[in-house]
């Protein structure tokens, strides 16, 4: 005689009595739902992402000209004019600008055209403008043309310390040092450029030299004298040779 166990099955007569259901329980319930789940669910393909090929600057800058003034101080009109040339010459032939200097709004104006190829020559040859209207060397600026990893930065010496009188002429004086000594020793030792312009203090250079440049002039002003900032770079100095 067969046994057929509660759990597994419930076995019902029918109306007529002839005829038998099975009726599932909960486990049967169970197990559906476990092989519905490890099915893997029919999903669309995913869209693909369109592919568009790069745009070229001609058709970027296509009718479009665009225009930067670049004021010039008084005290800068007799540099400008003398290297006008060593200006002129690699922002026409290396950016495809056109450049003048405008007598009566004393602005240098730079111009995009249509052999105007990069979309960030007119920002480089900007910057390297203002970079030697701000005092540097043609010969230091033009790294700015070359190099896409190199900034300008000015403060003044005044938002390091209120600084008045003799004892921010003091202040100047340990930032330059004798003949100039400290400034070309901080130049040196973080690959800058420094520019000394009465309380203004402007940096060429990349983000992190240009760093480690601002914190020793800062120190300077601060009161810190020369051997100890002069340490500093040291130490400084041999980090950067053993990383590289």
């Amino acid at each position: 005689m067969r046994v057929v166990d509660s759990a597994v099955a419930d076995v019902q007569e029918g109306d007529g009595g002839d005829e038998f259901q099975v009726k599932a329980t909960k486990g049967d319930a169970r197990r559906k739902r476990k092989i519905q789940t490890a099915l893997p669910m029919e999903t669309e393909a995913p869209a693909k992402r369109p592919q568009f090929p790069p745009i070229s600057g001609e058709k970027l800058m296509e009718g479009k000209c665009e225009m930067r003034k670049v004021p010039v101080p008084p005290h800068r009109y007799t540099p400008l004019k003398e290297n006008w040339m060593k200006i002129y010459t690699p922002v026409v032939e290396h950016l495809q600008l056109q450049i003048r200097f405008n007598l009566k709004t004393r602005n240098v104006e730079l111009k995009t055209c249509k052999q105007t190829n990069d979309v960030g020559a007119l920002q480089k040859g900007a910057d390297f403008v203002c970079a030697f209207v701000l005092g540097f060397q043609v010969e230091d600026a033009l790294a700015l043309l070359r190099l896409d990893d190199l900034f300008l930065e000015s403060f003044k010496i005044t938002d390091v310390k209120t600084l008045k009188g003799d004892h921010l002429s003091r202040a100047i004086g340990r930032i330059a040092g004798k003949s100039g000594k400290t400034k070309f020793t901080i130049e040196n030792a973080t690959r800058t450029r420094i520019v000394l312009a009465d309380t203004k203090i402007h940096l060429l250079g990349s983000f992190q030299n240009i760093k480690v440049a601002r914190t020793a002039i800062c120190n300077l002003i601060l009161g810190s004298p020369p051997s100890k900032v002069y340490g500093n770079l040291r130490v400084l100095a041999n980090r950067v040779t053993n990383r590289f």
